[in-house]
């Protein structure tokens, strides 16, 4: 297995996530989290095991600068826009593990869709962006995401015990899923990934009392942490939240 250390601390991990923008546009943002610089200082001040970019944030701010040595970085290798109103999606690779390498990352990230008519394709993406990653010694996150005509008018907590398991048998060192709506459901997702762990998307801004209470479910049922981006640098105090998180995760 390889070695998780660089992301995580003691087994548990809070990452940063500013991957949103090619997704959702600049809808998320503001004057301040609009900048880049500004979610680095978050992510440095508030001491968090890494910081998800996308390959063209992380070249033009991250690479060559003082966060290098400071936030460790997880270069998400996918995407697409949300243009496209396609009821099966597919998230394109368009960064490669070396490049990642080259920008300084400590590991790697990759959406599947799982429902979508397109899984095969991103299985084929996974699997060789898995081999050259763990030739490297670089870990690989499965972002595993219920979306597409397949997932259609089924069980949401079925769907998402069917997306950790996947993560676990595509050979995901982590898997990043969404919260299916209950502690009952999330419990057996975690339970079907096995020996590959699991955080929580953070998902849209909501009140900071319900999120944290959904943070501290998801460590009761034994998630090793959260992958936070907009409950966090759409805050008021940035740094505060991130101190709860942390101390939630750490408890």
């Amino acid at each position: 297995m390889v070695d998780l250390s660089k992301i995580t601390k003691g087994g548990k991990t809070l990452f940063l996530a500013y991957d949103q923008g090619m997704e959702h546009g600049p809808t998320d943002f503001d004057d301040e989290n609009v900048d880049p610089n500004n979610i680095l200082k978050i992510a440095d001040e508030g001491n968090v095991n890494s910081v998800i970019l996308q390959k063209g944030t992380a070249e033009k701010y991250y690479s060559d600068t003082y966060y290098v040595q400071k936030v460790p970085l997880i270069l998400k290798l996918n995407g697409k826009t949300n243009l496209v109103d396609d009821p099966d999606p597919y998230s394109p690779q368009i960064c490669t593990v070396s490049e990642a390498i080259e920008l300084g990352a400590s590991a790697v990230g990759y959406t599947i869709y799982v429902g979508s008519k397109h899984e095969s394709e991103m299985f084929r993406e996974f699997s060789k962006i898995e081999e050259e990653a763990h030739n490297k010694n670089i870990p690989v996150i499965g972002w595993m995401y219920i979306r597409g005509s397949g997932a259609l008018h089924k069980d949401i907590g079925q769907l998402t015990a069917y997306a950790a398991r996947l993560g676990l048998e595509l050979g995901a060192d982590i898997i990043k899923i969404k919260y299916p709506g209950d502690p009952r459901s999330l419990s057996w997702a975690v339970e079907s990934a096995g020996r590959t762990k699991v955080v929580v998307s953070g998902g849209a801004k909501e009140s900071e009392e319900e999120f944290l209470e959904m943070v501290q479910t998801c460590m009761k049922v034994g998630c090793i942490g959260m992958a936070v981006g907009r409950n966090i640098w759409q805050s008021d105090d940035p740094i505060g939240m991130t101190g709860k998180i942390k101390k939630i995760i750490w408890t």
